[in-house]
């Protein structure tokens, strides 16, 4: 998928002063379902186009769509090519810097409206481009994809080519673009929490509180959850009224920061020098382990080569240098098969691992990682059902993730520790991750099994 920023204000090579990536340069950038590059078509005082190209490994995505049903779609779809929230996200990360409207090297010109033309050749979209961005000041041309160009009695597919043309400054450009992306293609591929409510609101500071249609852009944007829609308009309504902005209030940690940040703590109370990490995915613990020279030896396991090449790239191993790299290694494994290389560790992790296998599958990890492979320390983490009920808009008896196989409540979680602990000789402590509710308990529970 594909974004394309252009302008003719001279000198238009600016614009990379704007943008913060140097036009002469081509950037990479890891993304959890993909790469971002970052590159310059053309560069030249008259005309000055910057492109940002998402490559999606569809692999990485199964699952991820929460409102389709279609048995097939986690492996055949059109994500990897048509833009969408997946773009948006890229956008965020790769130009956070000129979303903010920052800029060292030309603060000035940050700040002026400079003409513009954005295109995005492949666009899902399911409402108006026209009635979403002419409120803006852009003149819209939204050209339908036929079906098939050599069968034009089939008439235009839902794809459209998008090019947009106006005259603002590059930050509210792109924070425009990035909110109205997934409104436009109605679908996020990933779980909206309370904190999407910030999100909007701070991209759409200055915009979105005039727009006509904020109503139906704050209930796409939030994946129809009403509870945040209702709060997202209630503060767009308060900010029309006040004159003053609040200061904003500090983000708190995410569940996956706080996940990450109590599984490091477990494993450096075990004292393990010689550390596993099953299931490791694209290698978000691992980054955190290998900054710690307590580990000597890291290893990463996982049933994905697309997970684990990712991983490779997140740790950047072919640029460590060679005393750094000795300490890890990345294997491809199955977690419900033995596999010799996974003995004699001093600890093993299986954070969020033991909800994507199948109930009668789980004998079998059981006997690899706690049997077989036997490490002094086992650390697992996994979701607790009961505290689903306070996800607004998660209806009743629907899991967090399409690819879970079940969810428990701790007495379900309890009630498999004690028996994996009586079984393989373990020892076994439990405690919650995240903010505890007093019914609910906590949204993450954790399980550290001994020798």
């Amino acid at each position: 998928m594909l974004l394309t920023v252009s302008t003719t204000r001279r000198p238009a090579t600016d614009l990379g002063y704007l943008l913060v990536k140097h036009p002469d340069r081509m950037q990479s950038f890891e993304l959890t379902y993909g790469r971002a590059h970052m590159f310059y078509p053309e560069a030249t005082e008259e005309r000055c186009t910057a492109a940002l190209l998402v490559e999606v490994d569809a692999a990485r995505l199964r699952g991820r769509s929460a409102d389709e049903t279609f048995t097939l779609h986690q492996h055949v779809n059109d994500r990897p090519y048509a833009a969408s929230s997946l773009l948006a996200v890229a956008l965020g990360k790769v130009l956070r810097t000129a979303m903010r409207g920052d800029s060292r090297d030309r603060p000035e010109l940050a700040a002026t409206p400079i003409p513009l033309e954005l295109r995005i050749p492949a666009l899902r979209g399911r409402g108006g481009a026209e009635e979403l961005f002419a409120p803006l000041g852009w003149a819209v041309e939204a050209t339908p994809i036929p079906l098939d160009a050599e069968h034009p009695e089939w008439g235009p597919s839902r794809y459209v080519d998008l090019r947009l043309t106006g005259t603002m400054r590059l930050a509210d450009a792109l924070n425009q673009v990035y909110v109205l992306l997934p409104v436009l293609d109605d679908a996020k591929h990933y779980w909206v929490s309370p904190d999407e409510v910030d999100k909007l609101l701070r991209a759409g500071t200055g915009w979105l509180a005039g727009h006509p249609g904020k109503a139906l852009i704050a209930k796409r944007y939030l994946a129809h959850r009403a509870a945040l829609t209702s709060a997202a308009l209630d503060r767009l309504s308060d900010s029309e009224t006040s004159t003053v902005s609040p200061p904003p209030e500090p983000r708190p940690e995410s569940l996956h920061q706080l996940r990450r940040a109590a599984v490091v703590l477990a494993l450096a109370d075990s004292g393990a020098a010689r550390v596993l990490d099953l299931g490791c995915g694209p290698g978000a613990l691992l980054g955190e382990l290998v900054r710690d020279p307590r580990y000597t030896e890291i290893v990463g396991a996982d049933v994905s080569s697309g997970a684990l090449a990712q991983a490779a790239r997140r740790l950047h191993l072919d640029r460590l240098p060679e005393r750094q790299r000795a300490r890890i290694r990345l294997l491809q494994s199955a977690l419900t098969y033995r596999d010799d290389r996974l003995q004699g560790f001093d600890a093993a992790v299986l954070m969020e691992v033991i909800e994507h296998v199948d109930p009668p599958r789980l004998p079998a990890l059981e006997a690899s990682v706690f049997g077989h492979a036997a490490p002094a320390t086992v650390v697992v983490t996994t979701p607790n059902v009961e505290y689903n009920a306070l996800y607004p808009g998660l209806a009743p008896g629907r899991l967090r993730h399409a690819d879970h196989r079940f969810e428990w409540d701790r007495a379900q979680f309890g009630a498999w520790c004690d028996a994996v602990a009586a079984r393989y000789g373990y020892k076994v402590t439990r405690s919650g991750i995240g903010p505890s509710d007093p019914a609910a308990g906590s949204p993450t529970q954790m399980a550290v099994f001994s020798k």
